[in-house]
């Protein structure tokens, strides 16, 4: 008898492990550890979880766009600076219009999704062009596009003198957001503090109603036809759906929430970073999606959440614990390309290995 209940329990949490997923089980563990240790040495509590929490709702749509790219089989979307450059775009027209505050929110929304729309539709013909690559292919696409728009960021006729150089033509690197009252903005609406800790209500509830959106998509004929053609591509074309279509919308509206998240994303940093800022921000990404239980060839919204939590979490809390317990050095930068760097080798290692 005490043998069967032993394996009962045994197999329940073998279960419970083969759910959640053993690498997020690490990571949140070790997230926890981490926790401890600042703890221990003193940090501030409630100044890690504010920070958490902001960094998950700045991040959580630029990782939420994994989702379609991944679900209609072209993998993770590395080329999501395509996206994000669209957004940028955006967020410069609307500073050069003149415009500020939720007016200028409004209409950096306005112009960068139809020219996602543009974009991300040419982008998914060329994934069909390229199938068995679309990572590789992907990847260095993402990387001319971001380098084509640094000399568009120079060559543009803008003549705004909040985002120009003092000297000579082109934008700046570095756009203060404040400058237009759009600095926080969504970050400000109906925010409140649990003690110390605080709570930016509009950035959350942004990011919730994007995850709800996509979850209802992925719940419509449409969204339904992208999976199956992602899961099956064969089966699903011998049933009558167009894979090929239906890849092309589901990078489309992955190229479409990298817009919207570099905006929301900026809005909260309080800065536009233009020229070769966008480069690497596809790799975090992926890799918080796929710590978030998600694979090469299947995501949900749920991945997302948990991932972007724990990413950015463990990012907040491992730096200042690491500064505190090797003090007197500035260790800061390297634990971060230690940590990130980390975390991302091990998100490509699940891209290669495929599913759990």
């Amino acid at each position: 008898m005490p043998e069967s209940n032993e394996s009962t329990i045994m197999y329940k949490i073998r279960d419970v492990v083969s759910t959640i997923g053993m690498p997020t089980m690490i990571i949140a563990a070790f997230w926890v550890l981490t926790l401890v240790g600042g703890y221990v040495v003193g940090i501030s509590m409630s100044a890690l979880l504010s920070d958490t929490i902001k960094r998950a709702g700045m991040n959580g749509i630029l990782v939420l766009a994994m989702v379609p790219a991944i679900q209609s089989g072209t993998g993770p979307n590395f080329a999501l600076p395509i996206g994000i450059v669209c957004g940028l775009f955006g967020m410069v027209c609307s500073i050069e219009a003149g415009v500020s505050g939720y007016t200028w929110l409004l209409l950096a929304f306005a112009i960068a999704v139809p020219l996602a729309v543009t974009v991300g539709y040419g982008y998914g013909k060329l994934m069909n062009a390229v199938k068995g690559s679309e990572m590789t292919i992907a990847t260095y696409t993402g990387f001319s596009v971001v380098a084509l728009m640094c000399l568009a960021w120079l060559m543009l006729p803008f003549k705004n003198p909040k985002m120009g150089w003092f000297i000579g033509k082109g934008l700046r690197e570095t756009i203060q957001l404040d400058a237009v009252g759009a600095a926080q903005i969504l970050n400000k609406i109906l925010a409140f503090n649990i003690g110390d800790i605080v709570i930016p209500t509009g950035l959350l509830l942004i990011f919730a109603l994007f995850c709800v959106l996509v979850w209802l998509f992925f719940r419509s004929k449409m969204g339904i036809a992208i999976s199956a053609g992602g899961i099956n591509p064969k089966f699903a074309q011998a049933t009558g759906l167009n894979i090929d279509k239906n890849r092309v919308y589901a990078n489309i509206l992955s190229t479409v929430l990298g817009a919207v998240g570099i905006i929301v994303y900026s809005q909260s940093f309080g800065y536009a970073q233009l020229y070769t800022a966008p480069l690497m921000m596809a790799f975090p990404a992926v890799a918080a999606v796929l710590i978030g239980g998600a694979t090469a060839s299947r995501a949900k919204v749920s991945h997302v959440v948990i991932g972007v939590f724990l990413f950015q979490g463990l990012l907040t809390t491992a730096l200042p614990v690491a500064n505190e317990i090797f003090a007197g050095t500035d260790l800061s930068e390297i634990m971060r390309m230690i940590i990130q760097n980390g975390i991302i080798l091990y998100a490509l290692t699940q891209v290669k290995g495929g599913a759990r």
